[in-house]
């Protein structure tokens, strides 16, 4: 065998093993998602279609700017967009922020985070940091954020007490932390009963793991805003 030939088994072997470590840890057979310890809430699938993240209809049925404004997103500020997906909220926070500030764009699937980097790019948007998290681990640094937002995702969750635990080290000392969920009190609205959350659930699940209940922010279409504070 020539010495180019065995060069090309190496690099396919390492490729290859690199490959099933890579599947092992992020594109791993999905089960059924699981129940919530403490409350006994039923916990979402994951939602993976861009084309429903960014779907024209968000405008009115969540009202993004306006939900912006209630939570004071500001120049300067150091802010995790958790389950941030194909960024249609990270672009929005990063124009508020502006250039002293920085927006980390955290989630589990690479191919939404590309797709996050390419709005990125073309709103010449150079304060955005996508970051690969885990179920279980945001992987963001520690002491950093001013303000963690999950915008429609900390119902989505499998490991949500050890996605709290991850959120509250990457928070300075009094920093929020901010759901963004669909009102699952009021029937009227069309979205599937997992796919929203109660403020009574919220709290119970939140404050579990450390933080302190700030207040409800009402103002939106069909969202609660619903703080934290990192103690």
């Amino acid at each position: 065998m020539t010495s180019a030939r065995v060069r090309f088994v190496v690099f396919a072997l390492v490729l290859a093993t690199a490959s099933l470590v890579v599947g092992t840890q992020v594109v791993r057979p999905r089960t059924a998602p699981p129940i919530h310890p403490i409350t006994g809430r039923q916990i979402a699938g994951i939602a993976t279609d861009a084309g429903w993240l960014d779907r024209r209809e968000r405008e009115t049925e969540e009202d993004p700017e306006r939900a912006l404004d209630l939570i004071g997103v500001t120049p300067g500020m150091s802010v995790a967009d958790v389950g941030a997906g194909s960024g249609y909220m990270t672009v929005r926070i990063a124009r508020r922020v502006g250039v002293t500030g920085r927006v980390y764009a955290e989630d589990i699937q690479p191919a939404l985070l590309s797709r996050l980097q390419d709005k990125a790019t073309v709103e010449q948007l150079t304060n955005i940091e996508p970051v690969l998290g885990t179920e279980d681990d945001a992987r963001l640094p520690p002491n950093t954020m001013d303000l963690v937002l999950l915008v429609d995702v900390y119902h989505e969750f499998w490991q949500p007490q050890s996605m709290l635990r991850s959120l509250r080290r990457t928070l300075k000392a009094g920093g929020r932390l901010i759901l963004m969920e669909y009102r699952k009190e009021d029937p009227t609205i069309p979205i599937a009963a997992t796919h929203k959350m109660s403020v009574a659930d919220a709290r119970t699940e939140v404050t579990a793991e450390g933080f302190t209940f700030d207040r409800v922010i009402s103002g939106l279409p069909r969202q609660h805003i619903i703080v934290f504070r990192q103690n």
